[in-house]
């Protein structure tokens, strides 16, 4: 069957309040720098409450990479939930907006549509607080056959490892997938989400996975190492292909044996990490999907996260179809 979607991607609908802040700021509101935390909707109260003025846009991991996909070019498709609220309206018309497809049905009654409060450093490290909401009710039911069938790679979300009904829409994902002759990709998101589900997040590689995403930290914590070169080379050994970012040291593509290392693009000024490695991974995968050879992947991945990271915000405010072409690839 002739594949509809580029990229199909389950993930968190979240939308994300995006603010500056210092280091101070951080240490008083106990926060780790560079982590993802989750919060309850109390203390997504409090802490929107002293952050300094923000914006608001729609993220969540792999919705921001569906939404790299399309800037490419490339056609997609989203899975994950919202809340029948103003919030899961305007997330829903956003994803509508950028050309991806995007029908779980809302959620009618219980908790609202997800928001992650960022607080971003001059040093433009990403600080997140995020209070799930509608996200945890994402169940198997909502896993659409005719998009995973219809999709040549369907990319998850390290983060749904969290909730259990999430875990087992994976699995289901997954087996769609593969029946239907097709890939998929896992991102693993977080090095904290890592050391939570460790086991299992291993035996999903090893049985489910072709193509794994992670940066230096999570692939390390992954396998317990301090040892970079080890860790990709393990990671390797357990599926097709492993892409890993190394912030401005660029990428390491490993497969068939081979490694190949891709440079960062350079950046006159790094203003926002927020969605670097969703956006390398779209210009990954829109390459792969494509026919692309590993290094163009990689290079379409690295320019993806240049352009998001030298301006607030998780998605493109440029064509990334067309800043490839402008860069020959």
């Amino acid at each position: 069957m002739t594949a509809l979607y580029d990229v199909a991607a389950i993930g968190n609908a979240i939308v994300d309040v995006i603010a500056q802040c210092d280091d101070a700021f951080l240490e008083r509101e106990g926060l780790v720098k560079g982590s993802m935390a989750l919060i309850d909707p109390g203390r997504a109260a409090s802490l929107y409450d002293v952050m300094s003025a923000a914006i608001e846009a729609s993220g969540g991991s792999a919705a921001n990479t569906v939404a790299g996909v399309a800037s490419f070019g490339g056609k997609a498709a989203f899975l994950g939930k919202v809340a029948d609220d103003q919030l899961g309206r305007v997330f829903r018309h956003d994803m509508n907006a950028i050309g991806c497809v995007f029908t779980t049905p809302p959620l009618a009654e219980g908790p609202a549509t997800a928001q992650s409060l960022i607080n971003v450093t001059p040093d433009a490290q990403r600080t997140m607080s995020t209070y799930l909401g509608a996200c945890v009710e994402l169940n198997p039911a909502d896993v659409d056959p005719e998009i995973i069938e219809a999709a040549q790679i369907s990319y998850l979300e390290g983060y749904l490892f969290d909730p259990p009904e999430a875990r087992r829409a994976f699995a289901k994902a997954a087996a769609l997938a593969h029946g239907a002759g097709r890939k998929i990709a896992l991102t693993l998101s977080d090095s904290f989400v890592v050391d939570r589900h460790r086991g299992a997040l291993l035996g999903f590689v090893e049985t489910q996975c072709d193509i794994v995403f992670a940066n230096a930290a999570e692939v390390c914590a992954l396998f317990e190492t301090d040892n970079f070169d080890a860790a990709v080379k393990a990671l390797a050994e357990r599926c097709e292909i492993a892409a890993v970012t190394r912030s401005e040291k660029g990428s390491v593509v490993a497969a068939n044996g081979q490694l190949h290392e891709i440079s960062a693009y350079p950046v006159e000024k790094v203003v926002d990490t927020t969605g670097a490695g969703d956006q390398y991974a779209a210009g990954f995968l829109f390459g792969l999907s494509h026919g692309r050879p590993l290094p163009i992947c990689g290079q379409l991945g690295s320019l993806a996260a240049a352009e998001v990271i030298d301006h607030y915000g998780p998605r493109p405010q440029v064509s990334l179809r067309q800043l490839a072409e402008k860069n020959g690839l």
